[in-house]
């Protein structure tokens, strides 16, 4: 059963409902990581949380360094600040090494291939350059260095995971790679414990009411781990019963606004509102689920009405304006059209272009709608 009562509440916690940050790296923050192999989805992200920012506003934060992106958590692309990067790759890098130890042996990856490749990586961005994947590539493979099919990407996923690399800024769309520790500040190291409850204070804060399962799937950790974490959070997280469900949560996240005027948010599949959650049956039911994955790319970005998915949508760059595609899968009320609408308004604001909305199935005309 979907409960209306869960996913508003999810939504306040996730700051798509009231968002009020300031910045793109408060986002990151409060959410400890932010999922973002899709560059462009985790961008947009970051703005729906940050009332009245841009596209470029998000690229400044990543060019200058106040968010990062590197594999961190499970074997996928995250933002992380630079304050939480450290010990956030201490607590969860050894699962995510783990998680890759087949293909590591597959491909015939090492420890005295990973120790040459990494030197030859401390050598190449030493003294503040900014290096891109292909130019590493070109690196190694002078030094005999295997780089085809997908040892690349485990050669410099490894480098991530030791904390001798991360993100620098882009050159053009391309994405560069620096030194850790000329990029980010000395940080303070957390005890394991520490790390345990600050990471579960942070998840449950910012995406509850959810469940222990939820956060040890988006952790990387095992459900031992994760039962530690809550016991070690204490206060900080309460529990209660949603629908016959035990479901953790923070106290201090605050209620969900009186005013329960529909909402609409056109999301990725990425968006930590899907992917912060193993079980997201009060998302989107199994059938929709399954549409979506049928769908492939297309599926990527979806369209979210009072917390739960009821369409897909695309968007396509023209000369000075984005189209916005929305496909729904259900007829919506005029007040949930009108949200709707706004919401793809929202995303033209955001890559400061006007909106043309190409076409909408399902659900009557939005065009028309004040």
């Amino acid at each position: 059963m979907i409960s209306s009562s869960l996913t508003r509440r999810r939504l306040l916690s996730q700051r798509l409902l009231a968002p009020r940050f300031k910045t793109p790296a408060d986002v990151v923050t409060w959410l400890a990581a932010v999922q973002a192999q899709d560059y462009a989805g985790a961008k947009w992200a970051l703005g729906m949380r940050v009332p009245g920012s841009t596209d470029a506003d998000v690229e400044e934060a990543f060019t200058g360094g106040a968010i990062l992106r590197t594999h961190i958590l499970r074997p996928t692309w995250h933002f992380i600040t630079p304050a939480d990067i450290r010990w956030l790759l201490a607590l969860t890098a050894p699962r995510v090494h783990a998680a890759n130890a087949r293909i590591y042996r597959k491909y015939g990856l090492d420890t005295t291939i990973f120790r040459r490749s990494n030197a030859l990586l401390e050598q190449a961005l030493q003294g503040g350059r900014y290096l891109t994947r292909d130019e590493l590539r070109a690196i190694f493979e002078r030094r005999r260095i295997p780089t085809d099919e997908i040892r690349m990407v485990y050669l410099l996923m490894w480098a991530e995971l030791e904390g001798l690399i991360c993100s620098g800024p882009r050159r053009g769309k391309q994405f560069t790679y620096a030194l850790l520790d000329e990029r980010v500040p000395a940080t303070k190291a957390l005890a394991r414990d520490a790390a345990l409850a600050e990471l579960a204070r942070r998840f449950f804060t910012s995406r509850g009411p959810a469940m222990i399962h939820d956060f040890a799937k988006w952790a990387g950790l095992t459900l031992a781990d994760g039962r530690r974490g809550v016991e070690a959070a204490g206060r900080a997280l309460a529990e209660e019963a949603v629908d016959g469900t035990r479901y953790w949560f923070a106290p201090s996240t605050g209620r969900t606004p009186g005013d329960k005027k529909p909402t609409a948010h056109l999301i990725s599949i990425f968006d930590e509102y899907i992917s912060g959650y193993r079980d997201r049956s009060a998302i989107m039911s199994a059938a929709r689920a399954s549409r979506l994955y049928r769908l492939g790319p297309a599926g990527i970005y979806i369209v979210v009405v009072n917390g739960v998915v009821v369409g897909h949508w695309a968007r396509r760059f023209g000369k000075g304006t984005v189209r916005v595609r929305i496909q729904l899968y259900e007829r919506l009320g005029q007040a949930e059209r009108r949200a709707v609408k706004a919401s793809a308004e929202a995303f033209g604001a955001f890559m400061q272009m006007p909106v043309e909305l190409e076409e909408v199935t399902g659900a009557g005309n939005l065009e028309g709608l004040p």
